[in-house]
């Protein structure tokens, strides 16, 4: 594998063989790699796991975050031989192989995020094919950049469908899927909740046909700083001030929409020991995360909107990062993080519960019934 700033590992093919480009990210988690691989917000990135042990409960069908594989490439030290498991159907080489995915093992997978924390996230092209390092720094060099990437069509869902409430039916969400994970619904099902999933290109229309009470803006991949029907699309919401919750890159979104600004992180926050302080109680919750880009927007105090006061209620500790978005004046908030998580930390599973306390807050159905007004 080479970087592009020629940086070259070996090692042995691992997976399908073949060549692949993204942009080399490294993940913390000690599980969860099945969650990982799925994951839709990891598409066009090649996927490095911290963890030297990857594959020892090799992969099932019931763990899968969406219907295929979305990482660019996979690069971990030392691949289980054999899966342990009992829910176990196939392990995971094979699997990465059926899906086509290159990947490559044995790899000093520390020096390489070593290298990643002190130079940034960056292009890399993995190849077990090729034997010039040179000649593959010149095709990684030819590669698109992560910044002003617009993906969100790319993974989102091409027809709308629907998840049902477990139990009694409390009120009706619209998800507008912008590289949704599966647990998404399922969180809110355990709830209630209803949800629609709708395409990425839906509209305010499309929203309200569907009988929704509340709109959730999903997380997933890109440059937020290209998704301006998604921005415009969480300011008509706000505007008939229906109860809207973000996740990741919905809440790059709603900071947009909202009037802040987004930048790319040095090499962005990814894996399931991500310590943040919920503001609004002083809670330090141990959190799920994977977004390389953030919100600007100010850290202490309330900011003035065009939608009402928005203060941040959540921040990393370890970087002071923006974390997640109150408004004050209008029924919305979001995380950047992943309260969903699968595998992964449950501290902030709380935080479905209160998107349907914001719902079931008294004036809110008149509220969307009358458009806002």
């Amino acid at each position: 594998m080479v970087l592009e700033d020629g940086r070259t590992f070996r090692g042995e093919a691992y997976g399908a063989v073949g060549e692949t480009f993204g942009e080399a990210v490294f993940t913390t988690g000690m599980t969860g790699y099945q969650e990982t691989l799925t994951d839709p917000s990891y598409h066009r990135q090649v996927v490095v796991q911290t963890a030297p042990h990857i594959g020892n409960t090799g992969v099932n069908d019931e763990d899968d975050e969406s219907d295929r594989i979305w990482v660019a490439g996979y690069v971990v030290r030392d691949p289980a031989r054999t899966p342990s498991n009992w829910r176990s159907t196939e392990d995971l080489g094979t699997r990465l192989e059926r899906f086509g995915v290159v990947g490559i093992s044995g790899v000093d997978t520390r020096a390489l995020t070593r290298h990643l924390r002190e130079r940034g996230a960056m292009r890399v092209g993995v190849s077990s094919v090729e034997t010039d390092p040179q000649a593959l720094l010149a095709r990684v060099l030819e590669q698109p950049q992560m910044t002003g990437a617009d993906l969100s069509l790319q993974v989102s869902t091409p027809e709308a469908y629907t998840v049902d409430a477990v139990g009694e039916h409390r009120f009706t969400v619209a998800a507008l899927d912008l590289g949704i994970k599966r647990n998404v619904p399922r969180r809110l099902a355990a709830r209630g909740v209803m949800t629609h999933v709708l395409p990425a290109n839906s509209t305010l229309g499309d929203l309200l046909s569907v009988g929704a009470d509340a709109v959730f803006f999903s997380p997933g991949p890109g440059d937020p700083a290209t998704a301006d029907h998604a921005v415009t699309l969480a300011q008509e919401v706000m505007k008939r001030s229906m109860p809207l919750f973000g996740i990741c890159f919905g809440s790059q979104i709603l900071g947009r929409a909202l009037g802040f600004g987004t930048y790319k992180l040095g090499y962005g926050h990814r894996g399931i020991n991500q310590p943040v302080m919920d503001r609004t109680t002083g809670k330090v919750e141990v959190t799920s995360h994977n977004h390389g880009f953030a919100v600007d927007a100010p850290r202490d105090g309330v900011a003035d909107t065009a939608f009402g006061r928005v203060e941040v209620s959540h921040v990393c500790l370890n970087d002071n990062v923006v974390e997640g978005l109150r408004a004050l004046d209008v029924p919305a908030f979001t995380v950047q993080y992943h309260p969903e998580a699968a595998a992964g930390p449950h501290d902030a599973d709380y935080l479905f519960d209160r998107f349907a306390e914001l719902v079931e807050r008294p004036g809110m159905a008149r509220a969307r019934l009358n458009g806002g007004k």
